[in-house]
């Protein structure tokens, strides 16, 4: 027997269905190329979400249209149901949404400590409250044997993860990952995969880009396959 009408529209307008974050055909054109065009996708509260497809598909455009590094052409963009798009990268931030960045460039004449206290001001005002914060990511990551060390002095992993660490300083709620386990070793693979997966328990939401097909396998709740800036599958 046929449901009445009525019934599907009391579901689809509950709150349990309502997306954590959306992206509503987004399309990012520079000139007449389009390396966005059309994309949506929606990401509940809690998983791990992959972007996948080959060099130039438009993963990292994308997160560049999330967090306003380039304004979107069409399209919008929603988080905790109030729309982003427009406002600015720092609002954007505040908003609690942080990333890292596929090539990573810490502040290499400061201190480990002092780059992730850089991003803690964001939360805070006073130095000892940024320091607080500062260490206790800085401890979450498994970086308290280089807090001292000078970010330019860090092999490629360690830089990685401080990139991952200057993010979680911000208190993000989603966190935006870029290929954090690009140029690392099998070994160096594994520890990556695991404080992902440590910082999804912890409660962050997770939008990761990653060529690496066994890290993106192994912790994804879903995942959209892009190339020439459309989704794909």
């Amino acid at each position: 027997m046929e449901h009445p009408k009525e019934d599907f529209v009391v579901l689809e307008t509950g709150n349990c269905l309502m997306a954590y974050f959306e992206a509503r055909k987004i399309s990012k054109f520079f000139g007449g190329l389009a390396a966005v065009n059309g994309v949506s996708f929606k990401v509940e509260q809690g998983q791990i979400y992959g972007l996948i497809g080959p060099n130039g598909s438009g993963k990292t455009t994308i997160f560049n249209l999330i967090n306003a590094y380039f304004p979107l052409t069409k399209g919008e963009i929603l988080f905790e149901d109030q729309k982003i798009s427009g406002l600015k990268t720092h609002q954007i931030c505040q908003r609690g949404i942080g990333r890292t960045f596929q090539i990573v460039k810490p502040l290499k004449r400061m201190s480990v400590l002092d780059n992730v206290i850089a991003s803690a001001f964001l939360r805070v005002r006073r130095k000892q409250d940024a320091v607080a914060v500062a260490e206790e990511a800085i401890e979450f990551c498994g970086l308290t044997a280089y807090k001292d060390k000078l970010a330019k002095s860090l092999p490629i992993a360690m830089r990685k993860r401080l990139e991952i660490t200057r993010s979680l300083a911000t208190k993000p709620k989603l966190l935006l990952l870029d290929e954090t386990a690009a140029g690392l070793n099998p070994s160096e693979v594994e520890q990556a995969i695991e404080i992902i997966k440590k910082i999804r328990d912890s409660g962050i939401t997770i939008v990761i880009v990653e060529h690496i097909m066994r890290v993106i396998m192994s912790i994804s709740d879903k995942i959209l396959a892009i190339n020439h800036g459309m989704v794909i599958a």
